[in-house]
């Protein structure tokens, strides 16, 4: 019984600084992120930051990690309560758009594609690798979509899923100059339109002679 109290006294640490951490990063970019002025954020010695994360890389990637629970929790998760089809595909881009609201630095699983798009490494691999999940929970709820007769039965679920991130992508991008509430605006009415693209055909009745 003699250690568990260290134990959770340092995962209760770790959250801490791992929470200023992602405060910092949603704003200034997981570049923008140094142990220095994280340690003296929450009253720590750099090596008391370091004893929890080892180096800035790792503190990097455990935010990133954070990042991506956090949105999935927000979004995905949240839309589990809506009904399987088109119901719950608005719920996961409402609770998006109301992500970003949310996090008015921008979404930061967003802003560290354009960080990390160009330099290989660890980073580079984790951001990928979140990302193509989120792809392959879009495609899913599109799939849903799909089954339940709501969308085109032809439709490529990777392709919608794509394309539906752009949606974000732009309304994130347009936020830092048009203000989000428009930007938003405009990413409802885009998906809107592409919805009625994508949606199946009426089916047809046969009169009965």
């Amino acid at each position: 019984m003699g250690p568990q109290p260290a134990t959770s006294k340092g995962a209760a640490t770790r959250d801490v600084i791992l929470d200023r951490a992602y405060m910092i990063a949603a704003s200034a970019g997981l570049e923008g992120l140094s142990i220095g002025p994280l340690a003296e954020a929450v009253g720590m010695s750099k090596s008391g930051v370091f004893a929890h994360f080892g180096s800035r890389e790792e503190l990097q990637l455990a935010v990133l990690d954070l990042a991506a629970s956090r949105f999935g929790e927000h979004t995905l998760v949240a839309s589990l309560k809506a009904p399987r089809g088109l119901p719950r595909l608005h719920a996961i881009l409402d609770n998006w758009f109301d992500w970003l609201r949310r996090d008015r630095g921008g979404c930061l699983l967003l802003t560290a594609i354009s960080e990390f798009d160009d330099r290989p490494g660890p980073l580079r691999d984790r951001v990928v690798a979140l990302h193509q999940r989120w792809r392959d929970d879009l495609a899913r709820a599109i799939g849903m979509a799909m089954g339940t007769g709501e969308l085109r039965a032809d439709l490529d679920p990777e392709q919608f899923a794509f394309e539906l991130n752009t949606i974000a992508l732009a309304v994130q991008h347009d936020a830092a100059m048009c203000g989000l509430e428009t930007a938003t605006g405009r990413g409802r009415r885009m998906l809107d339109h592409l919805l009625a693209f994508y949606a199946a055909p009426p089916r047809s009745t046969v009169p009965v002679s």
